[in-house]
C-alpha cells in the first residue's frame, strides 16, 4: 500500500481510508493542504515543479503542499508540508477551503498562508527554482501556459476574497 488518505464526500466528511493512488485513479475526493508563502515585503513565493515530478513536471506553482494524512488536520498537514518542502517551521493560517475539480482527480483543497521570516531551504525533490514575486508578477504568471491548472483555480478563489479579507484572516500579519 502507498500513501494512505481519507476518502471524503461532497461535504468533506470522511467515508473511508484509501490508498491515494487509488483515490486519484477512481476519482474519489480526498484532502490536500496547500500553503501560500509571503515574505516580509508581501511578495509571494513561486516555484517550478521538478522535472522528475509525477504530477505537473516543470510547471510553475504559487502554492506548496500535499495530501492530508489519515487523522491529520489541514493545518497540521500544511505545517508539515512547509517544513518538508521549504525547511521552514511555522504555523500557516487557514484562508479557505473548496472542492477543487482537479486536473487529475477531485479533492478538497485547504489553502493556508504564512509569512516566512527565515531563510528557505527548498527540498530539490519537491521544489525547483523558488522565486519571490509581486502580486502583479504572479497575476501575469498564472495566465501563462506551464502553470499548474489547479493552482489557477485556487488563485481565482483566493483573489475573490480581496486583500482586506485575507488581511483580516491573517490577523494583519505582514503587508498585502
Amino acid at each position: 500500500m502507498g500513501e494512505l488518505v481519507e476518502r471524503v464526500d461532497g461535504q468533506d466528511r470522511v467515508v473511508a481510508v484509501v490508498d491515494r493512488a487509488e483515490a486519484i485513479r477512481r476519482g474519489w475526493p480526498h484532502r490536500v493542504a496547500t500553503i501560500v508563502c509571503r515574505d516580509g515585503e508581501g511578495r509571494i513565493l513561486v516555484h517550478r515543479r521538478p522535472e522528475h515530478a509525477s504530477r505537473f513536471p516543470g510547471q510553475f506553482n504559487w502554492m506548496l503542499g500535499g495530501a492530508v494524512g489519515v487523522g491529520e488536520s489541514y493545518e497540521a498537514a500544511a505545517a508539515r508540508e512547509l517544513a518538508e518542502e521549504l525547511g521552514v517551521r511555522a504555523a500557516p493560517r487557514f484562508v479557505l477551503k473548496f472542492l477543487c475539480s482537479g486536473a487529475i482527480s477531485p479533492y478538497w483543497l485547504g489553502l493556508h498562508e504564512v509569512v516566512v521570516t527565515t531563510p528557505v531551504r527548498p527540498d530539490a525533490r519537491e521544489v525547483a527554482g523558488p522565486y519571490w514575486v509581486t502580486e502583479s508578477e504572479l497575476a501575469d504568471l498564472v495566465g501563462r501556459e506551464g502553470f499548474v491548472p489547479d493552482a489557477r483555480e485556487a488563485y481565482d478563489r483566493y483573489g475573490s476574497l480581496g486583500a482586506s479579507q485575507v488581511r483580516r484572516l491573517l490577523g494583519n500579519q505582514g503587508p498585502l
